[in-house]
C-alpha cells in the first residue's frame, strides 16, 4: 500500500483518489479551496443555483466506466438526461440551426437549416472524423503518451497518420469542404472546445463534433456539479482523507523520486507517490524545483496558453416563452474574437460569440423564474487586467448589450447577476491566468501532446485538464484512468 497524496479536488484529482482508493492505496487529497470540485463549481443564492463551470456532458459512459470501477452504479447517485436540441446556434444573417441529440436526425435538421447539399458537405466530415476517432480514442487518449515517437508507433500505416495529418488545420478543413459559411462558423466553434484558435488547430479536432453527435448531449438533473458531488462521495465512502483549504507550495523529491509535499504553513507531509491535479505550468514552474523538471517546463513555456472566460449568471424573473437548454450567438466577424484572445495585443472580444445556458430544471431556479450562465471567450488574465476597476461591470454590459443585438434581450429581466473574470478562475482553482484548458491546441503538436501523464521525477503523476490528454469532463476522468493504471493496485 503506496501513501499517495493528490493535489486539487477537482474532477481529475476527485477520479484518480477515488481509483486509487479503491485499489487499496492510502489516500489523501490537499486542496487550497473550501470545497471540492474544481472548475466544476456551483453557486447557489435566492433560490437559484448556477453550474459555473461545465454545463455539458459528453461520453457519459467515461464517468459509468468510474463509478462502475469504484463500486457504486452512476445511475443510482445521479440522473443523466439527453439534452435535446443540443445546441440552438444563431448565425449573423439571423438564420438558426437547432443541432438535434440524436446523430440520425442530424442530416434532417442541417436539410431543413441549410439544405440537402450542406448536410451532405458537413456528414463527409464527420464520416472521416469518425475514422479519426478510431485512431485517437482508444489507442491516444485512453493510454500514456510521451511525445511524438510515441504516437508515431500507435500509428499503425502511412494511412493512419495521413488521416490524422497535423499539418492541416480545422479552419483549413471548413474551408476545403463546407461551402456554406454557416457551417464553416459552426466548425470553428469546436476549437474552442479546447480553449484554442480554429486557424491553428489541427484537423484532428473534428472529432470534437463527431464526438458530440455520436454520443449525445447530456444533463445532471439539478446540474452538473451532481457529478462532482457524487464523486467526492465515492472517495469518502473509500477512505479518502481530504485535507481542505491546504495550499501545496512544494513538491519534495530525493534521487529516488517523491517524498512528500509541503504546505504553506511549512508543514511536511510525506508520500510515496504524488498525483498532481493542479495546472502542469504551476506544478513545473512553482512546486518542484527538482532539476528532472526543467524539461517539460520549458516545453510548456513554448506552448500557448489556453484561452479563459468571462461568465455572467443571471437570475431571471419569469419564463422564456422559447426555452432552450444551450445556444451559441455566433458575431459577424468571428476572426475578430480570434484576434483578440490569441493575437500580440489581447483584449476582451468587442463583440464575442456568446453562449448561454439555460437549464429547463425545476432544481435550479424559483417557481416562473430561470437561471442562465452566459460564457464569452476571454484572454487570460495577465495578458488583461481584469482585475482593473470598471473592466468587469462596463464588459457585462457589453455582453448583455450583444445578446439583446442578437434577439435575446434579457436586461428588463434581470433579478442580480454575478459576474466571474479570468481573475477570479486563475484565484479560485489555481489555473495559471485562469487559462480552463492549460494549453491551448495551437499548432501542429499541441494537440495531442501536452504534459505527459508520467512526470520525470519518479513517483509523480498528472492528471486534469492541462496533462495528456486534455480538458473537459470526460477527458480529465480518463488522465485519471491512465495514471490509477500506471501507479497499480496496492
Amino acid at each position: 500500500m503506496a501513501r499517495v497524496a493528490v493535489i486539487g479536488a477537482g474532477m481529475g484529482g476527485l477520479a484518480a483518489a477515488a481509483r486509487l482508493a479503491r485499489s487499496g492505496h492510502e489516500v489523501t487529497v490537499y486542496e487550497q479551496a473550501s470545497g471540492h470540485g474544481g472548475k466544476l463549481g456551483t453557486l447557489r443564492r435566492d433560490g437559484f443555483t448556477f453550474d459555473t463551470g461545465p454545463s455539458l456532458l459528453t461520453l457519459p459512459h467515461v464517468y459509468r466506466d468510474l463509478f462502475a470501477a469504484t463500486g457504486a452504479p452512476l445511475d443510482d447517485l445521479v440522473e443523466i438526461v439527453p439534452v435535446e436540441p443540443t445546441c440552438r446556434y444563431r448565425f449573423p444573417d439571423g438564420s438558426e440551426l437547432d443541432m438535434p441529440h440524436a446523430e440520425e436526425h442530424v442530416d434532417a435538421a442541417l436539410t431543413d437549416a441549410f439544405g440537402p447539399e450542406a448536410a451532405r458537405q458537413w456528414r463527409a466530415v464527420l464520416t472521416d472524423a469518425e475514422r479519426l476517432w478510431d485512431l485517437v480514442g482508444e489507442p491516444v487518449l485512453q493510454n500514456p503518451l510521451n511525445g511524438v515517437r510515441d504516437l508515431l508507433r500507435r500509428s499503425a500505416s502511412i494511412r493512419d497518420l495521413m488521416a490524422i495529418a497535423p499539418w492541416r488545420t480545422l479552419r483549413g478543413v471548413g474551408e476545403r469542404r463546407l461551402t456554406d459559411p454557416r457551417l464553416r462558423m459552426l466548425l470553428d466553434r469546436y476549437a474552442t472546445y479546447s480553449g484554442s484558435d480554429p486557424r491553428r488547430t489541427p484537423a484532428l479536432m473534428t472529432v470534437i463534433p463527431f464526438i458530440e453527435q455520436r454520443f449525445g448531449g447530456w444533463y445532471v438533473r439539478g446540474g452538473l456539479r451532481g457529478l462532482g458531488d457524487a464523486l467526492y462521495g465515492r472517495c469518502v465512502d473509500l477512505g479518502v482523507s481530504f485535507r481542505f483549504s491546504e495550499t501545496v507550495t512544494t513538491v519534495e523529491s530525493g534521487g529516488s523520486g517523491v517524498t512528500g509535499v509541503r504546505l504553506r504553513d511549512g508543514e511536511r507531509r510525506p508520500a510515496d507517490v504524488v498525483v498532481s491535479d493542479v495546472d502542469a505550468e504551476h506544478l513545473y514552474g512553482d512546486l518542484l524545483a527538482d532539476r528532472r523538471s526543467h524539461r517539460p517546463h520549458r516545453m510548456l513555456s513554448k506552448t500557448q496558453p489556453s484561452l479563459s472566460g468571462f461568465v455572467l449568471l443571471l437570475a431571471l424573473r419569469g419564463r422564456s416563452p422559447d426555452p432552450v437548454h444551450h445556444r451559441v450567438l455566433f458575431p459577424a466577424d468571428y476572426d475578430d474574437e480570434f484576434d483578440s484572445l490569441f493575437g500580440r495585443h489581447p483584449r476582451p472580444v468587442p463583440d464575442p460569440a456568446v453562449y448561454v445556458c439555460a437549464p429547463d430544471d425545476p432544481a435550479v431556479a424559483p417557481e416562473g423564474d430561470e437561471a442562465w450562465f452566459v460564457l464569452v471567450n476571454a484572454p487570460r488574465h495577465g495578458d488583461v487586467d481584469w482585475t482593473a476597476p470598471g473592466l468587469a461591470d462596463s464588459y457585462a454590459d457589453r455582453v448583455l448589450r450583444v445578446m439583446a443585438d442578437r434577439g435575446l434581450d434579457v436586461r428588463h429581466r434581470v433579478r442580480w447577476r454575478v459576474i466571474r473574470t479570468p481573475a477570479d478562475w486563475a484565484r479560485d482553482t489555481g489555473a495559471v491566468g485562469g487559462s480552463i484548458y492549460g494549453s491551448s491546441s495551437n499548432g501542429p503538436r499541441a494537440a495531442l501532446l501536452r504534459p505527459a501523464n508520467r512526470a520525470p521525477v519518479p513517483g509523480l503523476f498528472l492528471v486534469g485538464g492541462s496533462a495528456h490528454p486534455g480538458g473537459g469532463l470526460p477527458l480529465v476522468a480518463m488522465s485519471a484512468r491512465i495514471v490509477a493504471r500506471m501507479i497499480g493496485p496496492a
